[in-house]
């Protein structure tokens, strides 16, 4: 992308191989999946000193095969097969090859092929850090997910199924049975109801639409509730008048956690969602497609078939 703006600024064509800095990895990308807000954020456009860094390469979730290190390297080497969450300050994975992170790169699920894997990184990632680090959930608690049918409520649903609490989540009614099969046990259909009308008293709410949805969630909450959004702010005074507490944060790349989750994956206690694959030339209609909304997981890009 040359210009500022939406997937009609996304162009196909040649670039420069990427240049490896010092602790980092040379990854041929097999597939890459988007989120189709990406363009909004200004970590897309610039460096983290604020500089014009176009043209850019969208994508920020890898999956591949490393193709060469620094001479610092030790966490990875050539041929390791491997998945995560790359620098939103840098060029992304759209492309045949990414500078990554070594550090932040994890084995790649044994389980699962690429496409699959790629889908994980960043929406497994935001929801056991919104579940586990910020919310500290536990089992037998009862936890909201607003946006459940998406990307990371698809991973939060079956993150707090498995932690064993009781799960509740907003989607539209379509996706019902779906999110039963995740582990949800009771699916409210936000077309039909407002959620205050039907629950009180949560643990946890873990937000991941914002705007009117977030402001109406505070009162649902237990007092010592914890409220987490991914897409809005929690500022202290709201926390104060109803007593709780509000996080608002931007998920971080965590080699660990995404090990725990391979293993989850590997023994088949969660899946990833795909909702559609496109071959990389085909990335503006895949981030159009985004934009429409109403996605059931995520969307990926195959760069290798």
């Amino acid at each position: 992308m040359h210009t500022r703006g939406g997937p009609e600024a996304i162009v196909y064509e040649d670039a420069p191989l990427p240049h490896l800095a010092p602790g980092e990895a040379l990854v041929r990308v097999h597939a890459a999946a988007i989120t189709p807000t990406e363009f909004t954020w200004n970590s897309t456009w610039t460096s983290s000193d604020g500089k014009d860094r176009r043209p850019i390469v969208p994508s920020f979730e890898v999956s591949g095969i490393v193709e060469g290190v620094a001479a610092d390297v030790s966490d990875v080497k050539a041929a390791d097969e491997v998945y995560g969450l790359l620098n939103f300050w840098r060029d992304g994975a759209a492309a045949e090859y990414v500078a990554a992170r070594a550090a932040d790169m994890a084995p790649k699920p044994k389980s699962i092929d690429h496409v699959h894997a790629a889908a994980v990184p960043l929406s497994g990632l935001t929801a056991w850090q919104a579940l586990f680090d910020h919310a500290d959930l536990s089992a037998r608690d009862r936890v909201l997910i607003h946006g459940a049918a998406g990307g990371v409520g698809t991973f939060a649903v079956q993150f707090a199924h498995w932690r064993g609490a009781h799960v509740i989540g907003t989607a539209s009614q379509s996706k019902a049975a779906f999110l039963r099969e995740l582990g949800a046990d009771e699916v409210l259909d936000y077309n039909s109801f407002r959620f205050e009308d039907k629950f009180r008293d949560v643990d946890v709410v873990v937000d991941t639409v914002g705007g009117d949805t977030l402001e109406r969630s505070w009162g649902i909450l237990r007092r010592g509730g914890v409220l987490v959004t991914v897409v809005g702010d929690a500022p202290q005074e709201k926390s104060d008048k109803y007593g709780v507490r509000g996080v608002s944060f931007l998920v971080q790349p965590n080699r660990i956690q995404l090990g725990k989750i391979s293993d989850l994956l590997d023994a088949g206690t969660i899946r990833p969602i795909v909702d559609a694959v496109f071959p990389l030339a085909q990335s503006r209609q895949a981030y159009e497609r985004g934009l429409m909304g109403h996605n059931r997981g995520k969307l990926v890009l195959q760069v290798i078939r």
